[in-house]
């Protein structure tokens, strides 16, 4: 299957090189994205993604990675990929609403022209609540390999030293799987990988003959 990469913020293509050899192995097809959000704004990201999808992707069958940011971009980009719907999606590590990490370090000057239009878009609860969900299967990867204790800007909720859980899954708890990761390295989690390519499997097994693959 055709699987398109997304980075998150402050990272680059080069963070998705372990997945991706992962993913080769297991028989997919897997495409890196670049952005840049200091010097990017979303619709332009989102405008190339479509074009990479248009031009690069079977259509019919492939999926959409993204960590963190990626994400964002992923739903941002679904309205204008109600052609080619993607088959399936997996969000690693997603801020799923406005989260605390992003509302504390928007207040700060350096924070907003280091992370650009996309970053700051981060702290917007009523920004993050409308984007939309992808319509076709979706899974959702939750990091718990933060710290915890009671003094720490978490406490003793589980977290990825970024996001915690309930920031990662919002109303979507049913779509989530914890892993034992951090938030900057989850991508590289075998766990993850493992996963993605077993639902996949599911989802090839209950297509029925050549049509497109439809969540149960």
């Amino acid at each position: 299957m055709d699987m398109v990469l997304i980075h998150g913020m402050g990272r680059t293509p080069l963070s998705m090189l372990r997945l991706r050899r992962q993913l080769r192995r297991a028989g997919h097809h897997p495409l890196l994205f670049g952005y840049s959000p200091t010097f990017e704004t979303l619709q332009g990201a989102t405008t190339r993604l479509v074009k990479l999808i248009e031009r690069r992707v079977d259509a019919r069958h492939y999926a959409l990675v993204g960590h963190s940011l990626g994400t964002v971009i992923i739903r941002a980009a679904l309205e204008r990929l109600q052609n080619r719907t993607p088959t399936a999606c997996f969000f690693l590590a997603p801020p799923m609403h406005a989260c605390r990490a992003a509302r504390y370090f928007s207040r700060f000057r350096l924070y907003r022209l280091l992370v650009g239009e996309m970053g700051q878009l981060l702290a917007d609860e009523t920004f993050m609540l409308r984007l939309p969900m992808p319509p076709g299967p979706t899974r959702i990867y939750a990091g718990v390999g933060g710290p915890r204790a009671s003094w720490l800007p978490f406490g003793m909720e589980a977290n990825d030293g970024i996001l915690s859980v309930s920031e990662a899954t919002g109303r979507h708890q049913a779509m989530a799987v914890e892993v034992p990761s951090l938030h900057t390295f989850i991508m590289n989690s075998k766990r993850v990988c493992a996963d993605m390519t077993r639902f996949i499997e599911t989802l090839e097994a209950s297509a029925p003959g050549d049509g497109p693959l439809h969540q149960e």
